[in-house]
């Protein structure tokens, strides 16, 4: 699948998207789609949860990753039933380190809210890029930058690729 562009607002709709996409794969960014910057271990614990049972529910997925930079790991992982793999990758490098990626099953997707993180890496592994767009209230300074940031990168990452679905034309989930 070549790397592709799509801008959504809700997890719902990234999950909605990745089952209409029929990816095998998802690499979910942790931080603020599992859980919110520098928050609880119960909130990173829930939202681990709560996006492996979500994402259960995609028939053609057989991988999940959660990726983040950040040191924080869930207290556990919970199984996803079916034959879905379930990992977590801490201080993961992204978007420089590409080898725990390279053996998951194809297509895929990394749903995340940085261009210059998230964006990169989907294009570096070929997946479309969902990038997901949360409300910029209480966003710490550095995510808000990147996201400035990413705002320029989107046309040189993703303009021209076969496929590809920029801001002015995202799905209509997209915000």
């Amino acid at each position: 699948m070549p790397s592709r562009y799509e801008r959504h607002s809700e997890v719902d709709d990234v999950l909605d998207r990745a089952g209409k996409l029929s990816v095998r794969t998802i690499i979910f960014d942790v931080e603020p789609l599992v859980s919110w910057w520098d928050n609880t271990q119960e909130s990173l614990d829930w939202g681990v949860a709560m996006v492996v049972g979500k994402v259960s529910a995609l028939p053609t997925v057989r991988a999940l990753v959660f990726s983040t930079n950040s040191v924080r790991r869930p207290s556990v992982i919970p199984p996803a039933g079916r034959d879905i793999e379930v990992s977590y990758l801490a201080s993961a490098a992204k978007p420089l380190r590409t080898s725990p990626y390279r053996d998951l099953p194809r297509p895929g997707a990394v749903v995340g809210d940085q261009v210059p993180i998230d964006g990169l890496l989907a294009r570096r592994l070929g997946y479309t890029f969902l990038h997901y767009q949360p409300r910029l209230d209480d966003i710490p300074l550095g995510p808000r930058v990147m996201h400035r940031l990413g705002r320029l990168a989107v046309p040189l990452l993703f303009r021209g690729k076969k496929g590809s679905s920029l801001p002015a034309e995202s799905s209509p989930a997209g915000g």
